[in-house]
Order: structure tokens, then C-alpha cells, then sequence
């Protein structure tokens, strides 16, 4: 999923494609309560190591972690919680559906503002191997060499 004029991304969760095949993507709304958009806003949110699960036919997301807003007192909220997702029921019976018959994991790539509004990128994802890894960051590696020799050779 690529950055948009309109988007402004606020934390990627880049370990999330070094360890998963991002098989599909799907942006969701989410619910913050208190001073979360405040938090936000400032930049602190880490969604590192989070993950979402189906419960009860909704979405929540768990371990994403959003700072304590420091002027926000007894208004700010665990900053651990689950949140609550806002997705069509028939994304959410999908995601279940692909979850439970394929193995994939359900994991947040990205947390953006679009028009005012806080959204989540998800991503249906396939864990990779040990030698997936490897492949990608001799593939990194490689382009990076590339791209360097290219740079010197224009100068």
C-alpha cells in the first residue's frame, strides 16, 4: 500500500514485512477513546509485535501500543488496550474465513491519517521461513549495492 497525497503515516510496523508474505491489504477504521488521537498526533505509537483477532464476529487489534498523552490525566487509558477496528461485516468474515482455512495471521502495517480520520492498514499475512528472511535481505543487500554503484557511476 503506497502513501497517498492525502495520508500522512504515523508509525509502519516494518518487521511485520520482514517476517510475514503480506498476501492482501485492507485499510480499517479504528476507536480511540481519550486523549488517543492526542498521543497519535505527537507521534507515539509503536505497532510492533501487534496483531489482530476475530472476536464475535468484530476486530480488535492487540499490543498496539499509544503513549499516554502528557498533559492528558486521568482522560488517558491503558496504553496496551485492545482496540476496536471499523470493518464491513463482510471484510471481517472474510479475514475469518482466510484465517482459519489458510493459517494467515491478521497484523497491522500501518497507522495514517486520511482526511482528518485515524486509519489502519491491515495486511493477511503468510509467515515466512528462515530462508524467506535470508532471500529478502540478500535481495536488499543487492539492490542497495546496485543502487550505490549506479550513484557513483553518475557522478
Amino acid at each position: 500500500m503506497e502513501v497517498r497525497p492525502t495520508e500522512k503515516v504515523i508509525a509502519e510496523n516494518r518487521k511485520a514485512r520482514h517476517d510475514y508474505f503480506v498476501m492482501e491489504t485492507l485499510e480499517a477504521g479504528i476507536e480511540l477513546v481519550g486523549t488517543e488521537v492526542k498521543s497519535i498526533r505527537a507521534g507515539t505509537v509503536n505497532l510492533k509485535d501487534s496483531w489482530v483477532e476475530v472476536e464475535n464476529g468484530e476486530l480488535f487489534v492487540h499490543g498496539m501500543h499509544i503513549s499516554p498523552y502528557e498533559k492528558g490525566n486521568i482522560f488517558n487509558r491503558d496504553p496496551l488496550r485492545e482496540r476496536k477496528l471499523l470493518v464491513h461485516r463482510k471484510e471481517i468474515r472474510h479475514l475469518a474465513e482466510e484465517k482459519k482455512l489458510k493459517g494467515y495471521t491478521i497484523v497491522p502495517l500501518k497507522l495514517y491519517f486520511k482526511r482528518g480520520k485515524v486509519k489502519v492498514a491491515l495486511g493477511l499475512c503468510k509467515g515466512k521461513k528462515l530462508y524467506d528472511k535470508r532471500a529478502d535481505m540478500a535481495a536488499r543487500a543487492a539492490k542497495r549495492d546496485i543502487d550505490r554503484a549506479l550513484k557513483t557511476q553518475n557522478h
